[in-house]
């Protein structure tokens, strides 16, 4: 009997850990399974993806299709439900069933680096996976300083009125990268990078200046190449707590996992994945 089929789909989906991480998720649980990636363009996603909604277990989605697979799934559970986004489907008697994991994992990151969600957060961008971050964030009774480019002004401001809409009343207020260093002087409690400042091969880039570091009491960096950007060793420097991208990689997977067939996982056997993970990022994209 053939081994049950896993896979990512995006486009493009270049150098990936999710075969790695998956896979390993795979043998702690003595499951046989297979899982792999596959390209797809957007203009192929509506021939490819009922074809695999036969044939697979289940599926990992990443951009540019997070959205684009609602109408052909049965029905949305949880975070995907509540941000109209999935990247993970589950496919069995039931149907093909939408998850988002993106929380999930964004919340044990933070759980397991020590950091808490609450207080004045500034988030630095306003793309997808911003969204996630402001969402918990309101959800989580935070104020919100969204920090943004000049040109992502406007969708900075569509942004506030969708997380509005989710908390009415919560306090958000938008401003520019440039200007943040201003506005910091008041304290934050948490700042989240959202942008892919700082992604290897621009590992020589920070998305703020060290002065908004000065007035910040942690650091999550979604980044997760490198292991530690520019802007977490200057955090680090700084004296500032700080939570690298690799474990909420890791802990969004093992959420899929979860949502898939049930599984659970020793705390240890993750911190001790996110650490090969990070290592073996290191021996492969370098």
């Amino acid at each position: 009997m053939a081994s049950p089929s896993y896979l990512v789909i995006g486009h493009p989906l270049g150098h990936s850990m999710s075969p790695f991480i998956h896979r390993r998720l795979f043998s702690l649980q003595n499951r046989p399974a297979d899982y792999g990636l596959r390209d797809i363009p957007p203009e192929e996603l509506p021939s490819a993806l009922p074809e695999l909604l036969k044939t697979a277990q289940g599926l990992n989605i990443t951009i540019p299709h997070k959205q684009a697979v609602i109408p052909y799934l049965d029905r949305l559970e949880g975070r995907a439900e509540l941000y109209r986004s999935v990247n993970t489907i589950r496919i069995g008697p039931d149907g093909a069933v939408g998850f988002n994991t993106d929380a999930d994992g964004f919340l044990h990151a933070l759980q397991d680096g020590g950091v808490q969600l609450k207080g004045r957060v500034a988030i630095l961008g306003c793309g997808g996976v911003a969204r996630t971050f402001a969402c918990e964030a309101a959800l989580a009774g935070c104020s919100i300083l969204n920090a943004v480019r000049p040109q992502s002004l406007a969708s900075a401001r569509e942004l506030k009125t969708y997380v509005q809409q989710l908390v009415p009343g919560i306090p958000y207020e938008i401003t520019t990268l440039d200007a943040l260093a201003e506005q910091s002087s008041s304290g934050i409690d948490l700042l989240i990078n959202a942008t892919p400042v700082g992604m290897y091969p621009h590992a020589d880039a920070s998305p703020v200046d060290v002065r908004v570091l000065r007035h910040t009491s942690a650091v999550f960096d979604a980044v997760y190449n490198p292991a530690k950007t520019l802007l977490l060793a200057q955090a680090e420097a700084c004296g500032v707590q700080t939570v690298a991208g690799m474990p909420m990689l890791v802990w969004q997977a093992v959420a899929a996992h979860r949502f898939w067939y049930g599984a659970e996982f020793p705390i240890g056997q993750i911190r001790t994945l996110i650490a090969d993970a990070q290592a073996e990022m290191e021996r492969s994209f370098r």
